[in-house]
């Protein structure tokens, strides 16, 4: 059985074709949405999880390759006190909650698709990302064979999505990487033929077949972790083609999308509350590079650092020298009980609500008791002006790249779906029509639908 598959850095969906038309299958109880999160009471359990789920053909290859990891995971589980069979990984909505209640206890990646293509990584992180992606991958198929229990319900083949680009640098080089990485966890999962496809082109595809006219489309993806931009051929002439290397005319794309966006808002909002902008008592401005490693998620490397011994220190120093040591307190705080992902989560749930409100008033009191930022559309549209730029410069790539300019645009995308990102998408080229598409299933609808020409 073949599916279309949209491994997200936000969220994961699997499409199936049921009749003329595509159906997203639920992942999570009611909703076709998986959350892209996976949370271990100790990061080595995770190889310990795969192994579990494994084919019996498999396991020894694998024990072999993570014997290290295997070992050490025992240790974890005894150290934890875990029973044998008890589970110690979490993926999705559970990975949610169990770091919710345990944030400074356990293991919490959020996004992962967002560090496959990060240049730099050593071999044991390129492995704990394998592992990562196989046992979301797992989990997914599992869901999703669950639910389709007419006939032969067992998945075999997936067109998986993936951005232009995965890094900003890196070039193909990263790329591949990444694809390397989502092939073999794919293999690993039990996919035995899988294919991929630029994830704009897919969205495009889903808008194609309701046109009834040839038009050029730029399609512009805006989604969790990555923005893509696509200039094609679209309409009659064009959809049954089961190649469509000469429809497709401009390609850009970039690792900017909603996580940037929240980590940015989260800067400008939340962090004055911490400290950032205040003043040390010889007049200089206190540093902002704890802040920022604090909340950027999506970087490794400020992750790393941020949790390091040497910025608890760092912090403690600057409590000791700040005018406003009270509010540096906070950021240590955040820094022992690793709190980065919850501020950011506070930030991404405030711009979902700014796309209904013109204000919210976001409840911070896990770091201090009472404390709350309060956040309108204009310090939203304020905070993300630079990421916001890097989208408008990927739109411009693609049109310069194609060497035409379009009959419409078609967004698509879930960090797409916030007025301030539309408002600026639509001023840049105001003559031309603006299509708006399913802000979530669009790229899923698509991929299956390429499946279904690829291995039907």
């Amino acid at each position: 059985m073949f599916v279309g598959f949209d491994y997200g850095s936000a969220n994961c969906a699997i499409g199936v074709i049921e009749g003329d038309d595509v159906r997203l299958v639920p992942l999570s109880g009611d909703s076709k949405y998986m959350s892209s999160t996976l949370y271990a009471m100790d990061r080595e359990l995770i190889a310990e999880a795969v192994l579990k789920q494994l084919s019996q053909a498999e396991q020894a290859e694998y024990t072999r390759l993570r014997s290290a990891q295997l070992s050490r995971a025992a240790a974890a589980r005894r150290d934890l006190d875990l029973l044998p069979h008890e589970q110690a990984v979490f993926v999705g909505e559970q990975a949610i909650e169990a770091y919710l209640e345990m944030p400074d206890e356990g293991f919490y990646v959020r996004s992962p698709k967002s560090f496959l293509g990060a240049t730099g990584l050593r071999e044991s992180q390129i492995a704990l990302f394998e592992d990562i992606v196989t046992l979301m991958m797992m989990h997914i198929k599992t869901q999703a064979e669950s639910q389709l229990k007419q006939g032969n319900n067992t998945i075999t083949h997936a067109v998986i999505g993936r951005p232009v680009n995965f890094q900003g640098i890196g070039g193909e080089q990263s790329n591949l990487q990444a694809e390397a990485i989502l092939s073999l966890a794919a293999k690993r999962a039990g996919f035995t033929e899988v294919d991929f496809l630029f994830e704009p082109l897919a969205a495009g595809m889903d808008y194609e077949a309701s046109l009834d006219e040839n038009v050029t489309v730029l399609v512009v993806d805006v989604g969790g972790g990555t923005t893509d931009c696509s200039m094609v051929k679209m309409g009659p002439n064009h959809i049954d083609n089961r190649d469509r290397s000469a429809d497709f005319l401009g390609h850009s794309g970039q690792r900017i999308g909603g996580n940037d966006l929240d980590i940015a808002l989260s800067m400008a909002s939340f962090m004055p509350h911490l400290g950032l902008g205040s003043l040390m008592v010889n007049k200089l401005p206190v540093p902002s590079k704890p802040f920022w490693n604090a909340v950027a998620v999506n970087d490794i490397s400020a992750q790393r650092d941020f949790s390091a011994l040497g910025s608890k220190k760092l912090i403690e120093d600057l409590i000791k020298d700040a005018q406003h040591p009270e509010l540096i307190q906070r950021l240590l705080k955040v820094q022992k009980e690793q709190l980065g992902y919850k501020i950011v989560r506070s930030a991404e749930q405030s711009k979902i609500a700014l796309s209904d409100a013109n204000s919210v008033d976001t409840p911070l009191d896990y770091i201090h008791n009472g404390l709350h930022a309060k956040v309108s559309d204009s310090d939203f549209e304020a905070a993300i002006t630079m990421p916001l730029s890097k989208v408008e410069a990927l739109m411009r790539e693609a049109l310069e790249q194609s060497g035409v300019m379009p009959d419409r645009i078609y967004v698509t995308g879930g960090t797409a779906r916030s007025p301030a990102i539309y408002k600026r998408i639509s001023g840049l080229f105001p003559e031309i029509p603006i299509v708006v598409g399913d802000h979530f299933g669009s790229v899923t609808a698509g991929l299956t639908r390429w499946a279904q020409r690829v291995f039907a």
